[in-house]
């Protein structure tokens, strides 16, 4: 008897690292319409490349003509906290999924190999690894890799809500999978926990209120409304994956490609703040940290440092007050204003 194509992909999946592999069937992506509607009222902030590939994201043909199977696989990245500084001075925090590898280069090849069992089979195909005008997270929840929780990120029962989406579109005619059913019930941890509130509703996400938004995606200053909810988070945000009760049931991954790294261990702010461009890059070399660029990053780190810094942090950031970028200068001089504020209330 022949094995079905569906199931050597799955086995594929699973001897290539992936934790979940499901099969939606092709059309118009589930949540193109709720896309439209965010995009109208100007949700994505400074991400015009959503708007631009709007349509692709809507309809997977634009993309891939005669495609009849979207194939989603979910990649469990969850690893232990790092272990706590060994040296005083404030430190930040950075999202868990950009404390190992680039997933983006982790991935893409396991992905490609997987999709070699549906070319093999005679399909055409092409793959996203979050980095490809694809609705993943509609798709997802179309064929049981997850649910979309009210924070509107995926949760799986066994995951949580710590796991990569990676998406191949096929003309393979595979079968569908059923949708998982949405088991959030009445809770709402996800949107009491947001520092700046950017969860407006059910489903609902406010990029430009989002702290992962404010400090990776976002090029420019900081609004000063939002810098003091951002804390020492220097990179990202997990507060709302953090409040989600279904986590009590995700293991951690035994992926050592996605284990922290040494440069995203705690370590002083201050630190940071003399890394030139070329330093920067070798230290964050593989890293999803290089989204940020060095301006980017060095904003977020005096925002951490004029939240959560000293006296002694204080000679860095007039430093970096210097800098050679304006945007580092600015959060510079608000982050050592802050600090001596401080010091003047506690004298």
């Amino acid at each position: 008897m022949r094995v079905s194509v569906k199931s050597l992909l799955c086995d594929a999946a699973g001897k290539h690292g992936f934790d979940l592999c499901r099969i939606a069937r092709a059309g118009r992506a589930p949540g193109a319409d709720a896309l439209l509607r965010w995009l109208q009222e100007g949700n994505h902030g400074e991400m015009e490349w959503m708007a631009r590939t709007a349509p692709q994201r809507s309809d997977p043909s634009l993309l891939l003509p005669g495609v009849r199977s979207i194939v989603v696989l979910a990649t469990n990245y969850l690893v232990d906290d790092p272990p706590p500084p060994r040296t005083n001075g404030a430190c930040g925090r950075i999202a868990r999924y950009a404390r190992g590898g680039d997933y983006h280069g982790i991935i893409r090849p396991r992905l490609e190999a997987v999709a070699g069992v549906l070319a093999a089979d005679g399909g055409r195909q092409l793959c996203f690894v979050d980095g490809g005008p694809v609705l993943e997270r509609g798709w997802a929840a179309a064929c049981g890799v997850s649910w979309q929780g009210k924070s509107t990120m995926g949760i799986h029962p066994r995951l949580g809500t710590w796991f990569f989406l990676s998406v191949i579109l096929t003309t393979a005619d595979l079968d569908p999978d059923d949708p998982l059913p949405d088991r959030c019930g009445s809770c709402t941890r996800c949107i009491d926990a947001c520092p700046t509130h950017a969860i407006t509703g059910v489903g609902r996400l406010d990029a430009r209120r989002c702290i992962s938004y404010l400090t990776i995606e976002n090029k420019g200053p900081i609004p000063e409304e939002f810098r003091e909810a951002i804390g020492d988070r220097i990179f990202g945000c997990d507060d709302c994956l953090d409040a989600c009760p279904w986590n009590r049931f995700a293991r951690a991954s035994r992926d050592t490609a996605f284990q922290t790294r040494p440069e995203a261990m705690p370590r002083r702010l201050r630190e940071f703040l003399e890394l030139d461009n070329s330093g920067f890059k070798a230290l964050f070399r593989g890293s999803p940290l290089l989204r940020a660029k060095r301006r980017g990053f060095l904003r977020n780190v005096c925002v951490a440092l004029g939240n959560t810094g000293t006296a002694e942090d204080l000679p860095a950031l007039r430093r970096a007050m210097l800098d050679e970028e304006p945007l580092v200068r600015e959060h510079a001089s608000w982050a050592a204003d802050r600090i001596g504020k401080r010091l003047a209330a506690a004298r």
